[in-house]
């Protein structure tokens, strides 16, 4: 047997190559491989030897032959294909040992001429050759299989099903591969083409989904630095699907908030949220808007939880407290507590710019909601300052709320997030009905889409809100203006919808 080696990740290939010489495997290798091969003491074959011809254009052109791809390529059961690798001398290649030029780290690095430079050629050819003809050469793309690939050939136990594998895995490495690249051009260009192409590479095993009965992996996108890249979870269980996706639009909306925001989340919608002078305030007054839902939920902070802050959550159950840091003394406190999960992260990421949505047969890919919430005044009466502030507050808050959704915000405080309600009007009933004895006097009101009859402003005025912001597009805007001007309340428009479904 003959082996081709040439990788850029040499994790473990001394003792591969050793490994395969000791099996009798003539080994054939390249550029700085051959050398890290050499120096561990194992006999190779320099490439040149192979292709009669020398590394050219600074590398770019070492591998790319017929006496390489023809000795991966051919038949070894069809004699046309054996008669012509003997007419031509191109001797067998069996085994091709190879991963790819590192285009991520390039990327990261920034540097356009070192980018380019690192889209693999010869590697990803070598790659989808040897695939291809899987039936009669081993493709190993990644160096946690070694071990397996030299205890199957000491065992003579290479059949189809673990040729299949490998093979698998060589177009997923290849798929991913051309999948940052092409990212990467269209970024670049700010276009997209025909195809949308997103390569995904698994971080971990989940132990289930939603639900027990659901399989879940957690996937990284390499070319997003998003807020939960380099997320770390210092204390607490392993994190599971239900907990990553109810972690993610807390992290938003803090962020979106900015510093000292909380927000408190159950089941994908926010149940309390504020943004005072100091965290601990801002958990107090997140904590008072629903502190029934809050129990068992996640906390986002965007600030550092200190000691008072850390006591006044260690009163309740919640599955996870996210923030940008903890003091040495929140962490006593908090830990006392085995089940709580505590996790850093960074708000100064980026966030992500679209949203995926995968349906049965079919993927809806939209932009992410950045729209930017205008104040137009529509009624007699003005909102004042504080209002203004309140308001915009109360919108920031709604896009993250499920729809139909409504807001009702005071001093930077939600005092109820109505969430879910085939009706506009619904959503508000179950803020008044659930929070019974709340005096809602003064506060503002949210909605994510336009109301297409008075009725919530009706009950908004019963409920004693002073002003409301909406997006405005109605037919019937005239209709809640009119009511809005008939109680001496203000409304603005913000001009900017938003659904969450």
């Amino acid at each position: 047997m003959r082996a081709l080696i040439s990788v850029t990740d040499k994790t473990g290939i001394e003792d591969l190559a050793k490994g395969l010489s000791d099996l009798g495997v003539e080994i054939v290798s390249t550029g700085g491989t051959y050398k890290k091969i050499k120096e561990s003491g194992v006999e190779a074959i320099e490439i040149d030897e192979i292709t009669n011809f020398p590394e050219i254009l600074e590398g770019r052109v070492k591998t790319l032959s017929p006496y390489v791809h023809g000795g991966i390529l051919y038949k070894r059961d069809e004699d046309s294909h054996v008669e012509t690798v003997k007419e031509h001398n191109i001797k067998p290649i069996d085994i091709v040992v190879v991963n790819l030029y590192e285009f991520q780290k390039a990327l990261e690095k920034g540097n356009p001429e070192d980018i380019i430079e690192n889209i693999d050629i010869g590697g990803p050819s070598m790659v989808r050759s040897a695939a291809k003809n899987h039936k009669d050469v081993l493709i190993v793309t990644d160096p946690d299989d070694y071990d397996e690939l030299l205890e199957r050939i000491k065992n003579d136990d290479l059949d189809l099903s673990y040729r299949q594998n490998l093979a698998m895995k060589a177009y997923n490495l290849t798929a991913f591969y051309d999948s940052v690249i092409a990212r990467y051009f269209s970024e670049l260009i700010g276009e997209e083409g025909k195809y949308k192409t997103y390569g995904f590479e698994k971080e971990s095993e989940l132990r289930y989904g939603e639900n027990p009965g659901q399989e879940a992996a957690l996937y990284n996108d390499p070319f997003v630095k998003g807020l939960m890249e380099n997320m770390e979870v210092i204390h607490g269980k392993a994190m599971s699907y239900n907990n990553y996706n109810d972690l993610n639009p807390a992290l938003e909306l803090a962020q979106e908030l900015g510093e000292n925001a909380v927000v408190a989340l159950k089941h994908q919608s926010p149940c309390g949220v504020a943004q005072r002078q100091s965290v601990y305030e801002s958990y107090i007054k997140a904590y008072e808007c629903d502190s029934q839902s809050i129990f068992g939920g996640i906390v986002s902070v965007n600030g550092i939880v200190d000691e008072k802050t850390a006591e006044e959550m260690n009163k309740i159950f919640l599955e996870i407290i996210a923030a940008r840091d903890f003091t040495d003394e929140a962490l006593e406190v908090l830990t006392q507590k085995k089940n709580v999960r505590l996790v850093k992260i960074n708000f100064d990421n980026q966030t992500v710019k679209e949203e995926i949505r995968y349906l049965n047969g079919k993927v809806l890919i939209q932009g992410k909601d950045f729209g930017e919430d205008e104040v137009e005044i529509v009624t007699d009466k003005k909102p004042t300052e504080a209002e203004i502030k309140d308001l915009l507050f109360a919108q920031k808050v709604v896009k993250y709320v499920k729809s139909n959704a409504i807001v009702v915000a005071k001093d930077m405080q939600t005092l109820g997030c109505g969430a879910g309600q085939q009706s506009r009007i619904w959503a508000l009933e179950s803020i008044k009905d659930h929070f019974k004895d709340r005096d809602f006097t003064g506060a503002v009101m949210g909605s994510d889409a336009f109301f297409p009859f008075p009725d919530t402003v009706e009950l908004a005025h019963e409920m004693g809100i002073s002003s409301i912001i909406q997006p405005g597009g109605s037919i019937k805007d005239q209709d809640s203006i009119d009511k809005c001007n008939e109680y001496d309340m203000s409304m603005v428009f913000s001009k900017s919808r938003h659904f969450k479904h």
